[in-house]
């Protein structure tokens, strides 16, 4: 913790330079005290670096490392009541109007104690400093002065794709691993069990050998997405619950766990209606006890009575798990990276996206084959190392210093810490040492997002500077763990917001690390009795159950009366007379979807307060004199379904720097909100008329907002109002949501007609008036009713949308047209247009606008344009001539009456590599994209032809009625069909060549295909490699099949003979019938 000391040295001097500038002690006569306070901490961080190099091993130092800890916390409450104390007395309210000789007139014994506790505490730094002799510390300098590494994340940063880091990725071994696998999955075993008993099959290996990243791969892979109906993932934990594994479940299922309440035979009764009759794949990662199988999972899964080849895969560290789950034989082992698959990987890593040049690492390659042999050949090792020696300059002797750092010999470590990790944590600057351990404190079950994260980090103190760049530079400590790989963007990551996991192995380091001053503990954990009894515990974080926690009670943490951070996710016992009054050091309160209202009214005897987060409580009401809490930096009220209003004191919290009220059921702020003058983030912020008054107001002055969302404009009388917002003036804004709380609705059309009808100029003059400014990178608006969009959006010589990215517009129920505007905007990536139901054609003027002499492409950057729900467009036009989209990549059309898709799109969008078209009337042929390489249609009714596609390598065809022709798809792969009213196999198979088709169809084509080479569909795809075909029976999909490979030869059904004599006959009357009598008779429905 050592390297957590510096950092909070560095927080303590900030501090007492702010006092300094604001002259806050000078009159307290201590100012020798406070200097040598000063000279005192400076001295000691010179051996911080040394200490903390000692520390893991050397328990004499842990325990000096930690006498100095408690030191700096004791250090920062008494800077944190003497700057209270100046607020509170300040005529102003503000530090910058306090008079120091007027305070201690008025608080003679304030003053005193303030002087004797700092006086008391200077003689505690001298006695530490003086046992620091006896450990002969190196004076290795501070860190600021050894140069840490802090390099920017524009430099350095790691694409994912759907949860799989495609980075980690090297070598045949786990392609070939996944082959395997995915057949053995796949694969149709002969078996006397009844057939709907599950297969369970294994991958075994030691902790960061790569399970994870190859069940995930599986996951992924196309033909299990084809295959099952149903696909689950659970991360299960050593500390699992059995109420959240069958609630997980259950989501995953996409069923609904909320009527069954928290009783677990209800549980498994939903979770096996939910997967009744499905294929499914269940894959269960990170297993340390297979019970989570025997008692919890297995039951539901067998009662469901799963359609035929539905499997279970799960990852473990131990055989025993395995064996216990009766998994199948012999279970899949992970070998070690070979040293070139390692030697690949550990290039991959350092090179990143090319700011690293490949060959001059390749020079190095004799050092690195040195290093990779420390890591054993676990992947996991060599990512660090990898995010290690991206820090360092590609030059031998920055790679020697790694290779020979005595890290390595240290052998007496404890058994959680894996010395490659370890190596990564040294190298961390100590700004963000701290903000890593932070992270192990979170929940392994519960997703956090970055901004929360650091808003966390902020109020600790880990993230300190100037005021205005905290948000930013804590993201910039966010983005520089990633880069080092010690915590790795989720599968929900968006690009606006991320979402991380830490692995197992790097968890249980920085838990190891940080176990002299935090306790991380789960309600079913054997030792949380324990846990919770530890001493001088700072930092503590519990999850329970969502019933309330029998076994822990609000009391039982009561008792840890230094905490300065509690994080609790879950409900928990609280009892009459339970208050928070025992927590006079806390900063950080994190309440997640539990019980709190009882205890709300305490709140504000947290005068250290930094962090208030009640997401998902039962909290009713704030506390009135909210506004003392001076320090409050961050309040999240995100779910509180049962608050309906603020105190009127909040305008006071002047250091307030992120307010959330979304979900809740606030319609009004109190006048004076606009004293929030540090707001960064603002959502949720509900607009309200009061005769002559409007709450936007309130928001005139707040020009420091970064991220703003505002709710319910549809209330705003008058443009004037609007005016009063002065939204154009905040220049830091980035991110802008705009909502009415009314939206589009199939069954609301005519009665928001009639609305729009009477509002449409009102609505026009008010959206009109909330021109955002020109540094907005993000904007939202959904429920606007103008027949045209703000004027801001159309055309101008100026667009005050220069640096926007992402623009999101939905339930525009009156709109006409799209703006012209937007074809200028340099930056915009992604463009998404939901439900539009009056607009007809998109004309020229949204791909050029008239006013402009094109000199360049329109919309430059953009990569993903959606169009949906525009119900009556017919037509777009984008001819050859215009240069457009020109890096475009993905395009998503769904519900329209298109007829055909502008000769542009295909011209000009030679990058486009996924299209998606859903249930498009009129359109009829679909052709000449030369880049396309995913298809997807659905629901087409007159869609007939598809050709010219010669890059194509996935489509999917599903309810596609008149579907005749598919042509000039030459590097097809893999055709998935979907049509269970089609009679016959389609002709068109005949003229293409995919290696892999799966069809969905009805059980009466299915039948007369099982005939196989005497079947009338036999020639039509005999020369596919391999055929996999299925129908339902009920409520079971997928219960009969037909399995065919081409080489070598092998036909498989479960349909019987009888059936398929019986069917083929009758198909063959009536193709004979058809045959002869024309057009007069069809196929008879069978």
């Amino acid at each position: 913790m050592a390297g957590v000391l510096d950092a909070l040295a560095s927080y303590v001097q900030s501090m007492l330079t702010e006092m300094a500038k604001e002259e806050v002690y000078i009159l307290l006569g201590v100012t020798g005290e406070i200097e040598n306070m000063g000279v005192k901490l400076g001295d000691l961080k010179n051996f911080l670096a040394d200490a903390d190099r000692r520390n893991i091993t050397d328990l004499s130092v842990q325990s000096w490392v930690n006498e100095l800890r408690r030191a700096m916390y004791d250090a920062t409450d008494i800077l944190d009541l003497c700057q209270l104390k100046a607020m509170e007395k300040g005529p102003s309210q503000d530090m910058g109007c306090f008079n120091p000789l007027l305070f201690c007139m008025q608080n003679p014994l304030y003053a005193h104690d303030i002087g004797r506790r700092i006086k008391k505490l200077n003689e505690r730094l001298d006695g530490i400093k003086a046992r620091s002799a006896s450990f002969n510390f190196i004076n290795l300098g501070s860190y600021e002065d050894r140069g840490g590494n802090m390099v920017s994340p524009s430099s350095s940063t790691r694409e994912t794709s759907w949860g799989l880091d495609e980075s980690s990725l090297v070598g045949e071994n786990i392609e070939e691993d996944t082959r395997n696998l995915v057949q053995m999955l796949t694969q149709e075993y002969q078996s006397n069990q009844e057939y709907r008993n599950i297969m369970v099959f294994a991958i075994v290996g030691v902790g960061g050998i790569g399970k994870t990243t190859l069940a995930q791969k599986i996951f992924n892979n196309e033909i299990i997405q084809q295959e099952f109906s149903k696909k689950l993932w659970l991360s299960v934990n050593q500390d699992f619950n059995q109420i959240e594994i069958l609630k997980r479940a259950i989501v995953e299922a996409g069923g609904d766990h909320l009527a069954a309440g928290n009783i677990k035979t209800t549980l498994e009764r939903v979770l096996t209606e939910a997967l009744k009759g499905h294929k499914t794949l269940l894959i269960i990662d990170d297993v340390w006890d297979h019970h989570v199988w025997e008692d919890v999972l297995r039951t539901p899964l067998l009662n469901a009575t799963l359609a035929h080849g539905s499997r279970v895969l799960v990852t473990t560290r131990h055989d025993t798990v395995a064996r216990g789950m009766s998994a199948e034989k012999p279970y899949h082992r992970i070998n070690k990276l070979e040293p070139g698959d390692a030697w690949l990987l550990l290039k991959k890593q350092v090179v990143g996206n090319g700011n690293n040049d490949a060959q001059q690492v390749d020079t190095l390659r004799d050092i690195g084959t040195e290093i990779i042999a420390k890591c054993d050949g676990l992947p996991l090792a060599i990512k660090v190392m990898g995010g290690i020696l991206r820090q360092r300059k590609t030059l031998r002797s920055d790679w020697e210093k790694v290779l020979n750092d005595s890290i390595w010999s240290v052998f007496q470590m404890p058994a959680e810490i894996n010395n490659v990790v370890y190596l990564s944590y040294q190298d961390l600057h100590p700004n963000l040492k701290p903000c890593f351990l932070h992270y192990a404190l979170l929940p392994k079950s519960t997703l956090f997002w970055a901004n929360t994260i650091v808003a966390m980090w902020i109020s600790e103190g880990y993230v300190h500077g100037n005021s205005c760049d905290l948000e930013v530079l804590g993201l910039e400590y966010y983005n520089q763990l990633i880069t080092r790989n010690l915590i790795e963007p989720h599968q929900r990551a968006t690009m606006d917001q991320r979402v991380c996991n830490m692995h197992d192995i790097v968890r249980s380091f920085a838990q190891c690390v940080a176990r002299h001053e935090a306790v991380i503990a789960h309600e079913s954990d054997a030792r949380l009795t324990d846990k919770l009894n530890s001493q001088n515990v700072i930092r503590l974080s519990l999850q329970t159950k969502e019933l309330e926690s029998k076994e822990v009670t609000w009391s039982s943490i009561q008792a840890h009366i230094p905490l300065r951070t509690l994080i609790l996710v879950g409900k928990i016992k609280i009892n009459p007379g339970d208050s928070l009054s025992s927590f006079s050091c806390l900063r950080t309160l994190h309440i997640q979807g539990g019980n709190f209202d009882a205890l709300s009214k305490h709140l504000v005897k947290l005068k250290h307060l930094r962090y208030l987060h009640l997401g998902g409580t039962d909290t009713s009401r704030l506390p009135e004199k909210i506004g003392k809490m001076k320090f409050l930096q961050y309040i999240s009220l995100a779910g509180c379904k049962h608050l309906e209003k603020l105190p009127s004191s909040i305008g006071k919290l002047n250091q307030l720097r992120h307010l959330n009220l979304h979900g809740t059921t606030i319609d009004n702020v109190p006048k004076g909100f606009d004293g929030l003058k540090s707001l960064r983030i603002l959502c949720g912020f509900p607009v309200h008329m009061d005769v002559d008054w409007c709450s936007l107001e309130e928001l005139g002055s707040l020009n420091q907002l970064m991220e703003l969302g505002i709710c319910g404009l549809e209330k705003v009388s008058s443009p004037s109002f609007i005016i009063k917002a002065r939204l154009g003036e905040k220049l830091l804004l980035k991110s802008l949501s705009m909502s009415r709380t009314i939206r589009c609705g199939d069954e609301d059309d005519h009665r928001l007609q009639l609305v729009a009808a009477e509002e449409q100029g009102q609505i026009e003059k008010v959206f009109d008036e909330l021109c955002p400014p020109p540094n907005l990178e993000n904007l939202d608006i959904n429920g606007y009713f103008g027949q045209r969009l703000p004027r801001w959006m159309m055309s101008t010589t100026a667009v005050p949308l220069g640096s926007l990215r992402i623009l999101m517009m939905g339930d525009l129920a009156c709109c006409t047209t799209l703006p012209d505007g937007l074809c200028k905007l340099p930056c915009l990536e992604l463009l998404q247009i939901r439900k539009a139901p009056a607009i007809k054609r998109v004309g020229q003027e949204f791909m050029c606008c008239s006013h402009f002499q094109q000199v360049a492409a329109m919309f430059p950057r953009l990569l993903k344009l959606t169009f949906i729900g525009m119900v009556e467009l017919e037509e777009w036009e984008w001819e050859e001539t215009l240069h457009a989209m020109p890096i475009l990549e993905v395009f998503l059309l769904d519900t329209c009456k298109l007829r055909r898709f502008p000769p542009g799109l295909a011209f000009h969008a030679r990058y486009l590599k996924e299209l998606s078209i859903y249930n498009v009337k009129n359109l009829s042929c679909l052709e000449n994209f030369p880049s396309v390489v995913d298809l997807q249609v659905f629901r087409n009714i007159d869609l007939d032809t598809i050709r010219n596609l010669p890059k194509l390598q996935k489509l999917f065809i599903a309810e596609c009625p008149k579907m005749k022709v598919l042509e000039g798809v030459p590097a097809l792969q893999r055709l998935n069909m979907e049509d269970y009213d089609i009679e016959t196999v389609p002709r068109y198979l005949r003229d293409v060549k995919p290696r892999y088709l799966l069809l969905h169809c009805s059980l009466s084509l299915l039948t007369c295909i099982a005939a196989g080479k005497s079947s009338p569909e036999w020639d039509k795809f005999n020369h596919i490699q391999q055929v996999k075909a299925y129908a339902d029976d009920g409520n079971s999909p997928r219960k009969w099949y037909v399995l065919y490979t081409r080489e070598p030869f092998r036909f498989e059904t479960n349909i019987s003979r009888s059936a398929i004599d019986r069917d083929c006959r009758v198909v063959g009357l009536a193709r004979f019938l058809l045959q002869h009598c024309g057009a007069m008779l069809r196929y008879p429905k069978h």
